[in-house]
């Protein structure tokens, strides 16, 4: 895209070769060369001294460059560098230095260009350098600032200083190199504004200031740049709006202001810029509608206006723009239906209108775009059906539709889009069944197809999907068995199937996706045991199967999930012990088994699950004592053991659990007290002074009615705060009414349904 300081102007009629040849034999010619001169000079009449001090200045003159670079070399920091072992006071410089280019003896180019130099420009030779053409110093490791002494090299061409260390201030005096045409000075620390002095090199065709931290607005003198073809001034912190006069710079094929903080509208005038092929002004704050006049430009193939606070409607003069291959308006506050003529850019490639505030439906017009390979309309108003047209985009490799208002069925002729990766149709209204034909599309890596209301059953010929990473047809209105062959599916990371009506078993097929972090089917009306082959997927991070009718015992595989971090399993009819394995689980974070039909002891093993956050093993038909492993839970926030059959003394190590916030027992035969930590609230909250003994009988008293029921417990308490100390009554009831008012099946329930939250996963939200 941009040139560099290396090539050569109209002006120099021999190639470079012959050039350094030329000079590599005058330079090993000098010496005898100066023998004759001296001669000559000597035969010169004494009343023509001038021109014998001329001769001699020009004979000379090198030395005097030699010398000056020479010093500048000894300040830079790494001396050892072995690209200017060449340069040395008794070679010769025109020929033998490295980056050392000379014309009639004068040092014409200095390109030392990613030879890792680490400098500054502080003690550069500007004044002794007055025949210098091309000055390259880039990728290197210089820093400190630019001089002003740089506008003493009047006869430069080329200035490249790019990807350097450089800071301050851009100097004013720049603007004195007047035959300068390629300026640039991208990637570095520069700031400060854009000296309006650029305004005055009428000669320069390339100026690339990008990736500095320039601010203040751009100069409307930068209009005056006739020739200029490629103006670069992205990835700084300009603000303003955008001149006029950029649109005066008729010679301009590349305008990249993008990256900034420009605002106000886009200029009308850009429609003068005709011979412009490339136009990215994303990432700022720029306002108003497109300008018609945009769809005058039709040299264009790249637009790129995203992530802005454009709006109004998108222009059909767009349609104009035969050549364009790449159309970016996303992020916008566009609104209005998307034009028909959009359908005639036979050359796009890439069409990007998400995160606006389209509507109406998607134009059949779209199916001419057979060079299309990625089409995002996704976060709009968007209605109606989708096109059967868009299975014509046969060279289609990502649609995504997500998150608009759809409805209709799937197209079936989307399954001729053989080299579709990405389908994302989640999040719309769409209805019937999934089309079969879908399984035709062997390149697919992702599928999503959740929150619609999608029915029938899964086809079994997604099974074809070989290179599917990413399933998620939740939240539908999906029945039947889980098809067999979603378990050939070996690629798979993430399978989310949960909040529909499928019934039957979970397929033992599963166990052959070894890949899968996350399986979610609950909220499903699934039957039968868990697989043991579920215990085979060790990649993964995250099961849930609650709220199905799943029985059985819980395989003792699981405990071979050693990555598994949430395991839920509550609200199933999950029978016989929980096995000692689980305990393998030391990375898990969240275990619920609530709401089942377990029985036996809690094994101690528990106790190894180290990172536990939240335990949840209520409503169940447990028995023995609580282990006093579990008090080796620190982590642990939410611990729920209410309603079982456990016995015995509540251990003291439950103390240790200092992070506690919900601590269920109830419902049990349990007796003792509960032990205080750092997080026991109940003493803190009262007046221990002169109440503790009264606390004390309070807990012994309500702990009872662990062993015979709540009722009776109740009533002990009754009894003692018949007895007096009224000022205890409030908080006991505030106590009480929040321990049975709630309803323990209800909070518990809240608690896991709530804590499922939001996150964004490529740009859209996942319940978890």
């Amino acid at each position: 895209m941009h040139n560099d300081c290396t090539f050569n102007h109209h002006y120099v009629k021999s190639n470079p070769q012959d050039v350094e040849n030329a000079t590599w034999m005058l330079t090993f010619l000098q010496p005898f060369i100066m023998i004759e001169l001296h001669n000559f000079i000597n035969h010169i009449p004494f009343t023509n001294s001038r021109l014998k001090a001329d001769i001699k200045l020009i004979t000379f003159a090198s030395v005097e460059e030699s010398t000056s670079l020479l010093k500048w070399k000894a300040t830079f920091k790494n001396q050892n560098n072995s690209l200017f072992a060449s340069w040395t006071p008794s070679s010769n410089s025109c020929r033998d230095w490295y980056g050392v280019i000379c014309f009639n003896g004068r040092v014409n180019k200095l390109n030392i260009t990613n030879t890792s130099v680490i400098g500054t420009l502080d003690d550069f030779p500007f004044s002794s350098l007055p025949f210098l053409e091309y000055l390259d110093l880039s990728m290197n490791y210089f820093s400190g600032t630019i001089p002003p002494d740089i506008g003493k090299l009047t006869n430069l061409i080329c200035l490249d200083l790019s990807s350097n260390q450089i800071s301050g201030t851009v100097p004013p005096q720049i603007g004195s190199l007047a035959k300068l045409q390629i300026l640039h000075m991208f990637d570095n620390h520069l700031n400060g504004f854009i000296p309006e002095e650029i305004g005055h090199l009428k000669s320069l065709t390339e100026l690339d200031l990008s990736f500095n931290t320039l601010n203040g607005s751009i100069p409307a003198s930068l209009g005056n740049l006739n020739n200029l073809t490629i103006l670069c001034l992205d990835g700084n912190y300009l603000f303003d709006f955008i001149p006029e006069e950029i649109g005066y710079l008729r010679s301009l094929t590349h305008l990249d202001l993008c990256s900034n903080t420009l605002d106000g509208s886009i200029p009308t005038s850009l429609g003068n810029l005709t011979s412009l092929s490339i136009l990215y002004l994303y990432d700022n704050h720029l306002s108003g509608p497109i300008p018609e006049e945009i769809g005058y430009l039709r040299s264009l193939t790249d637009l790129w206006l995203y992530n802005n606070f454009l709006n109004g409607s998108i222009p059909a003069s767009l349609g104009n723009l035969n050549n364009l291959s790449v159309l970016c308006l996303d992020g916008n506050h566009l609104s209005g239906p998307i034009p028909e003529e959009i359908g005639y850019l036979r050359s796009l490639t890439d069409l990007w209108l998400y995160n606006n505030f389209l509507n109406g439906s998607i134009p059949a017009s779209l199916g001419n775009l057979n060079n299309l390979s990625v089409l995002c309309l996704d976060g709009n108003h968007l209605s109606g059906p989708i096109p059967e047209e868009i299975g014509y985009l046969r060279s289609l490799t990502d649609l995504q539709l997500y998150n608009n208002f759809l409805n209709g069925s799937i197209p079936a002729s989307l399954g001729n889009l053989n080299n579709l990766s990405v389908l994302c149709l989640d999040g719309n209204h769409l209805s019937g069944p999934i089309p079969k034909e879908i399984g035709h599309l062997k390149s697919l890596t992702e599928l999503d197809l959740s929150f619609n209301t999608l029915n029938g059953s899964i086809p079994a010929s997604l099974g074809n999907l070989n290179n599917l990473t990413i399933l998620r047809l939740q939240d539908n209105r999906l029945s039947g068995p889980i098809p067999e062959e979603i378990g050939y599916l070996r690629s798979l990371t993430d399978l989310q199937l949960y909040d529909n009506s499928l019934d039957g078993s979970i397929p033992a097929s599963f166990g052959n996706l070894t890949n899968l972090s996350i399986l979610y089917l609950y909220d499903n009306h699934l039957s039968g045991p868990i697989p043991e082959e579920i215990g085979y997927l060790r990649s993964l991070t995250d099961l849930r199967l609650y709220n199905n009718s799943l029985n059985g015992s819980i395989p003792a595989s699981l405990g071979n999930l050693t990555n598994l971090s949430l395991l839920y399993l509550h609200d199933n009819h999950l029978s016989g012990s929980i096995p000692p394995e689980i305990g393998n689980l030391t990375n898990a974070k969240v275990f619920t088994a609530s709401f089942n039909e377990l029985y036996g002891p809690i094994p101690a093993e528990i106790g190894n699950m180290k990172n536990l956050i939240d335990l949840a093993l209520s409503n169940n038909k447990l028995v023995g004592p609580i282990p006093i492993t579990i008090g080796d839970l620190t982590e642990l926030k939410f611990l729920y053991l209410y309603t079982n059959e456990l016995s015995g003394l509540i251990p003291s190590e439950l103390g240790n659990l200092k992070n506690l916030n919900d601590l269920e027992l109830s419902n049990n035969q349990l007796f003792g007290l509960i032990p205080k930590s750092e997080k026991t609230d109940a003493g803190s909250e009262l007046d221990e002074e002169s109440n503790s003994e009264f606390l004390n009988d309070f807990w012994k008293a309500a702990l009872m009615g662990y062993g015979s029921g709540l009722c009776i417990g109740l009533s002990i308490i009754y009894i003692m705060i018949s007895t007096g100390k009224p000022i205890w009554l409030a908080r006991i009831i505030v106590e009480l009414e929040h321990k049975i008012m709630m309803g323990r099946r209800k909070k518990h329930q809240q608690h896991l349904e709530k804590t499922r939250f939001r996150l964004v996963f490529n740009d859209k939200f996942h319940t978890i």
